[in-house]
């Protein structure tokens, strides 16, 4: 099992830039032949495996530059700037985003732990900051291939999909990354109920009261945890889920106005304000500026 031919079976699905579907749901490939600087944008619960060129990802002033030697984990939703600085056509960018499915990752995390791999107690819980790099270890690769080999034949993706899938699932439990993602999909980790809740609801009203009634803690632990898991102080997290939200769908051609309300905002004049004060622009501008072909970043 080799990262050349899982580079091959992505080759042969791929013939434009942006995601493309593999038949199997929630496994999607990507290509980049133009550099994209970072930009705004939310990684729902995934894996991203980079087989060709590097991508690189900022949250919240933390860099992780990742290539063929080392895969991003992101658990949980979160709110980030991430591109692709040296994609180019003689460098491209070839790669495989997967969903990671909540019920099944937890279903593994817990059989793990009644088959005797219990977590280890760590004191302060999960601290790993929201995502994780991660080596390419032959578990992963020979489980990333077995996946992608079913998208040449629909019967087979559709036979055999779940049940590669949830091989894939394993071997990140199972690699670096793997007590990271167990702790956010273990039934101990409280803060992923708020993160997920936020994440699906960006269009209502969302209090840090409600936010700490959902992860089982008071204001004020609750704010302590949330701050060693993200980075990030609550509020400070919800805004950014909100207004990057926003600029990915301004990107993407949706109105200034209409992408305001998608994310929650009732004002205009608070939303141009907060807008202009994180990205250095109006929505205007940046609309004017910034559309990125969706899945590049």
């Amino acid at each position: 099992m080799s990262k050349q031919r899982i580079k091959q079976l992505i080759e042969a699905c791929i013939d434009q830039d942006g995601l493309t579907e593999t038949g199997i749901l929630g496994v999607r490939l990507f290509r980049a032949t133009q550099a994209i600087p970072c930009v705004p944008a939310v990684y729902e619960p995934s894996v991203v495996a980079i087989v060709s060129g590097s991508k690189e990802a900022v949250l919240d002033g933390h860099k992780y530059l990742y290539d063929d030697s080392r895969y991003l984990c992101c658990p949980m939703s979160m709110p980030v700037k991430a591109g692709t600085p040296k994609a180019s056509v003689d460098n491209p960018l070839y790669g495989v985003f997967i969903s990671l499915n909540q019920r099944v990752m937890t279903e593994l995390a817990l059989e793990m732990e009644n088959f005797g791999r219990a977590l280890p107690m760590i004191k302060g819980g999960l601290r790993a900051h929201g995502i994780r790099l991660a080596e390419w270890d032959e578990g992963f690769t020979d489980a990333l291939q077995r996946l992608l080999q079913l998208g040449a034949n629909p019967t087979d993706a559709a036979v055999l999909g779940d049940a590669r899938l949830r091989e894939l699932y394993y071997a990140i439990l199972q690699g670096e990354a793997g007590l990271f993602a167990r702790q956010a999909f273990g039934a101990g980790n409280a803060i992923a109920r708020p993160i997920a809740h936020v994440s699906s609801h960006l269009d209502a009203p969302i209090s840090i009261d409600d936010m700490a009634a959902r992860a089982g803690m008071s204001r004020a632990a609750f704010h302590r945890r949330f701050k060693q898991v993200t980075t990030m102080a609550p509020i400070q997290f919800v805004k950014s889920m909100r207004l990057n939200n926003a600029a990915m769908k301004i990107a993407a051609g949706m109105t200034v106005n209409e992408a305001a309300i998608g994310v929650g905002y009732v004002s205009p004049s608070q939303f141009s304000r907060e807008f202009k004060r994180m990205y250095g622009q109006s929505p205007r501008q940046w609309s004017n500026s910034h559309h990125v072909a969706i899945g590049s970043a």
